[in-house]
């Protein structure tokens, strides 16, 4: 699997999109199992973080990244965003009905099936967390586990900013985290940023399970493909870098979380 910057022709792409670096932790899995496609991801770094703006914002944003992924001719779009996917996948499924479109969900499902009744710790967006999405999702599955909400505001826009060694960053994950040491069963990331900081997290709550919905995505992209009749069965994968931050420095951060070891 390669990477480069500029493709000529996006039609037999996959369009990925997120606000910024996030998706990129779900990228790497569509890339690990889908390796012989070519992917085009678009980071709206310019605008991130989409988990603290107004549901109209969010919409407004999306439509305008999936607008221009389908004039790049792209046959399948992933939302590699929670927040993104939890305003705005219907609509566009509704005007593109047509083309193979895949969202991402906090993976509280998969958490309250791992063990019986567990304390799970769901780190999202305060968007994220208000929608009606995932209040239905945890009402359905409030008598398998208890799930234990945490509004993670700043925190993807700090993981945007890269250096995650930095004691900054180590400290916001502190002040979150702390008061949840010893007291848990297995944490959701409900971010497609936080992957990025999975072992700052072990740090602070141990070896505890964590959940992120990449893995439910890439295979339900696979799926989508096979179903269509869209799946490139051999050929070099590739993946092209864009963003509405289009600077080298942003575009080689980008490369950078691509390489980073978030398992």
């Amino acid at each position: 699997m390669s990477y480069i910057n500029q493709a000529g022709d996006y039609k037999d792409y996959i369009g990925v999109f997120d606000s910024g670096v996030g998706g990129i932790s779900t990228l790497k899995e569509l890339v690990h199992i889908l390796p012989n496609e070519k992917f085009l991801y678009y980071g709206d770094s310019a605008n991130a973080p989409y988990g603290e703006k107004t549901t109209e914002q969010v919409l407004a944003l999306v439509m305008n990244i999936v607008h221009y992924l389908v004039e790049q001719r792209v046959k399948a779009i992933v939302i590699a965003c929670n927040t993104a996917t939890s305003v705005a996948v219907a609509k566009v499924r509704a005007a593109y009905p047509k083309l193979p479109v895949i969202g991402v969900e906090p993976a509280i499902k998969p958490a309250a099936a791992a063990k019986e009744h567990a304390r799970v710790l769901v780190m999202a967006t305060p968007i994220t967390l208000h929608l009606e999405k995932y209040q239905q999702l945890s009402k359905t599955l409030e008598e398998k586990a208890e799930f234990i909400p945490v509004n993670c505001a700043g925190l993807a826009h700090r993981i945007e900013r890269g250096d995650l060694e930095a004691e900054d960053l180590q400290q916001m994950l502190e002040k979150l985290l702390r008061p949840f040491v010893g007291k848990i069963d297995s944490v959701v990331l409900g971010c497609t940023h936080y992957p990025f900081v999975k072992q700052q997290i072990q740090k602070i709550l141990g070896e505890v399970p964590m959940f992120d919905g990449s893995v439910g995505t890439a295979q339900e992209l696979k799926r989508q493909l096979q179903k269509h009749g869209l799946c490139a069965e051999s050929g070099v994968g590739e993946v092209v870098f864009q963003s509405s931050k289009n600077t080298p420095e942003e575009l080689a951060l980008y490369r950078w979380f691509y390489e980073q070891d978030n398992k």
